[in-house]
């Protein structure tokens, strides 16, 4: 399974989709990416079809099949008759022609396989001995089923699914036949690597890719209305297991689609009292005509399965099948053993989460795990991190942020674009003398500052601006950063208080003024001196003159 479905890390966004999506939680995170834990995995593709960036690819077998038609060997393909939803062309004369094309020497319906499949599910419901039966048709739900619920397992239909049916037919019929399974399914890729019938499975999007490849269009038409058809064309649509299984009289019959929706039934079959009843399951909504490698998934729950109800016709013309091979199989329970994690420990696990009190699990699934209980154990397990909580980041940042704005020493007040204060630190009240918050909040600023300046940079579309100025209303100098966010429409301004520092440099300002008076005063007096001694020898005093004016130009610039 490990090659099956992979991960393309250099895409992987960590959005945590494809964990919110994936319901046995078969994904971890770890290295900054989501891994896949194929163990746990049940290949039911969700993380493929809902993965934003195509992170996860599927294993391509096509080299395989085009190494078997080079060796000559006799290719027959079991073509899935959900084929008329995918490709959406007139018959299954259009694409057999195709394949032949490639190199198959043959093309078959798996419907055929499906209609042993039927017959065996009527002839279990004959023998009355289960109350409960599950229909087989389905990989995924027999990976789930074999891996998650073991309490499940003796009402799971024994029975091959109608890939594996008609491979084994094919292959009683057709000794040296290569068979090749092509589907809209990726777990049927683990299926026919388990299986002694199949060997090698291609999903419809390899297919395309391949006929693509080689320059192959099949044409859009509208689906031939078939005037006969097999009711085991119905199997890709919802309830066509049901429409194609003989009535069998003391059984119900009901369909269930979608992962979440069977687990839940399996709950209730283990929690309840059920009479007899016939369950079609599969995991995909829509079941396979909403397969995770059909083209344009979200066009083919509904066209899909009208295109697939057309096909199959009147339904009166099942195959012709002359030596029926025995398709009864069994199937064991797979799950490994998981540490179960005392209520301390989860605990323990639920506090470093932020989730001190019961009313902090906020149980909002945006980490990808139903409940923070859920999400606990996963981090027990090693499958996630705490940091995935996005509440909990939220609320340390916020702790973090408003540990640094109720701690700074700088005033800090937050505005929108009229200018209407929003939030107010304690070093912003203390600076303009208001005791409380609620005060300013939700007022104009105008009430406690001048409002040009964030005007001027509102309508002015600044990012920001600095300015150092005097506050007459509160004796203080400040230096003042203002920024302006047009994203969120909030002005913020940081206002640090410098008043010591401005009136020490005023007085310094003075004191070297005052220096610079005296000193001139002494140097006019000294050079008057030297000027009358100079006359009395009859030397000049340029020379002294001049020194004497460079220092007092010093002393002037100082």
């Amino acid at each position: 399974m490990q090659d099956i479905l992979n991960l393309n890390k250099n895409n992987c966004t960590d959005c945590y989709k494809c964990i919110r999506d994936c319901s046995v939680k078969a994904i971890t995170f770890a290295n900054e990416t989501a891994e896949i834990v194929h163990n746990d995995c049940i290949l039911c593709g969700r993380c493929f079809v809902t993965c934003p960036q195509k992170a996860k690819q599927v294993r391509d077998d096509v080299m395989q099949v085009k190494a078997a038609i080079a060796a000559g060997k006799r290719v027959v393909c079991s073509l899935a008759p959900s084929f008329i939803a995918n490709f959406r062309i007139r018959d299954l004369s259009v694409i057999a022609n195709a394949l032949v094309s490639l190199g198959f020497a043959e093309v078959q319906e798996t419907a055929i396989g499906a209609q042993l499949v039927s017959e065996e599910y009527a002839n279990i419901m004959r023998e009355g001995k289960l109350h409960v039966v599950i229909s087989s048709c389905c990989p995924s739900i027999n990976m789930l089923i074999k891996k998650y619920y073991p309490t499940m397992l003796p009402y799971l239909a024994k029975v091959m699914t109608p890939m594996e049916a008609h491979c084994k037919l094919i292959k009683e019929q057709q000794p040296d036949a290569y068979t090749v399974f092509i589907g809209p399914c990726i777990a049927k890729k683990q299926e026919g690597d388990e299986s002694r019938y199949v060997d090698a499975v291609l999903t419809f999007d390899e297919l395309a890719d391949w006929f693509a490849s080689e320059g192959i269009e099949l044409p859009y038409e509208h689906v031939d209305p078939a005037s006969e058809g097999a009711l085991t064309r119905l199997y890709p649509a919802t309830g066509g297991v049901l429409k194609a299984t003989a009535k069998v009289e003391g059984y119900r019959r009901i369909a269930i689609d979608g992962i979440d929706n069977c687990r839940g039934v399996f709950d209730e079959i283990e929690n309840s009292e059920f009479g007899k009843v016939f369950i079609e399951m599969s995991a995909c909504e829509g079941s396979c005509v909403n397969g995770p490698c059909i083209r344009d998934h979200a066009e083919r729950r509904l066209k899909g399965a009208m295109r697939v109800d057309t096909f199959s016709g009147n339904g009166e013309t099942p195959y012709v099948i002359d030596r029926k091979p025995d398709i009864r199989t069994t199937y064991a329970f797979e799950g490994d053993h998981r540490m179960n994690f005392g209520s301390d420990a989860i605990r323990d696990m639920l506090f470093k989460m932020g989730k001190t009190s019961p009313e902090k699990e906020l149980n909002c699934g945006s980490c990808g795990y139903p409940t923070c209980r859920d999400k606990a154990i996963a981090i027990l397990e090693g499958k996630a991190k705490i940091e995935m909580c996005l509440p909990f980041l939220k609320e340390k940042a916020e702790s973090f942020s408003d540990t640094i704005i109720n701690n700074t020493p700088t005033a800090i007040i937050v505005m929108d674009e009229d200018l209407v204060v929003q939030q107010i630190n304690p070093s912003a009240l203390k600076m303009f003398g208001l005791k409380n918050a609620r005060d300013i909040l939700h007022e104009h600023v105008v009430r406690i500052l001048s409002p040009e300046p964030y005007l001027n940079i509102v309508n002015a579309a600044l990012h920001t601006t600095a300015c150092k100025h005097y506050l007459a209303d509160y004796g203080r100098y400040v230096d003042e950063t203002i920024l302006y966010d047009r994203q969120y429409h909030v002005v913020i301004t940081l206002i640090r208080d410098v008043t010591e520092q401005e009136q020490l440099r005023l007085q310094g300002s003075e004191l070297k003024q005052q220096t610079v008076e005296i000193t001139n005063k002494v140097i006019d007096k000294q050079m008057r001196i030297v000027q009358e001694i100079a006359s009395l020898l009859g030397e000049t005093t340029a020379e002294t003159q001049i020194a004497l004016t460079k220092l007092k130009d010093a002393m002037a610039h100082e």
